[in-house]
């Protein structure tokens, strides 16, 4: 078996691997402008709430959280699939940093465009989601990439539930082959890829969606 076989091989898990980050990726936004909406919106006895959710998910462990979900939810007759499970945990914590990222970028956003807003008659909300949203979706984007970057290299706990990505894979070819190096080392070259795939594309929606003026950072 060539080192060109064995990558051949274990891109047959890339499948799972990519659908755990994007899924992973998509909760973690999803929450995160969840997150900054109402925190936006609400007042400071929900926004006591969105610190405490934040402080915890931020404060948990990933595998623990993984194997609380999945192995102790069943205790309690409730049992989550390995994708639901992995959304639920990973996803989850990825949106309390997400959150923090957004709310950053809406500290960016200049004040008095809101207060321009507030002085046309516009609703709080409305302001939020014509003005605020959309430039502070902008200036987040370094740190979604970031967050990103980090559900990436946690999805390999994927395979501790029994979905067979890309690490699985591999684990599984070291058993039998023990050719470990070639392996792993196989392992991080497509790790690599997927990671500047998904660089590529977000640098590309960054440039098609940037504040006119702005540079890319």
């Amino acid at each position: 078996m060539t080192f060109f076989d064995i990558v051949l091989r274990l891109a047959h898990g890339c499948g799972y691997t990519l659908l755990v980050t994007l899924a992973c990726s998509a909760t973690g936004v999803s929450t995160g402008l969840l997150l900054a909406g109402l925190r936006q919106l609400s007042g400071p006895r929900v926004a006591l709430l969105l610190d405490v959710y934040t402080y915890l998910f931020r404060g948990v462990p990933v595998l623990v959280l993984l194997f609380l979900v999945y192995f102790g939810l069943p205790s309690l007759g409730l049992k989550a699939p390995p994708l639901l499970a992995m959304v639920l945990s990973l996803g989850l914590i990825a949106g309390a940093y997400l959150g923090e990222v957004f709310r950053g970028a809406l500290g960016s956003v200049d004040a008095a465009e809101t207060l321009a807003g507030l002085a046309m008659g516009m609703t709080r909300r409305q302001v939020f989601t014509a003005i605020e949203l959309p430039q502070m979706l902008r200036f987040a984007v370094p740190g979604m990439v970031n967050e990103f970057t980090t559900v990436l290299k946690y999805s390999p706990f994927a395979y501790t539930v029994g979905l067979p990505e890309v690490t699985q894979e591999a684990m599984a070819l070291v058993a039998t082959t023990h050719r470990g190096i070639e392996i792993y080392l196989a392992l991080g070259l497509i790790y690599f890829g997927i990671f500047r795939a998904l660089l590529v594309l977000i640098r590309w929606l960054e440039r098609r969606y940037q504040i006119p003026g702005m540079v890319p950072a």
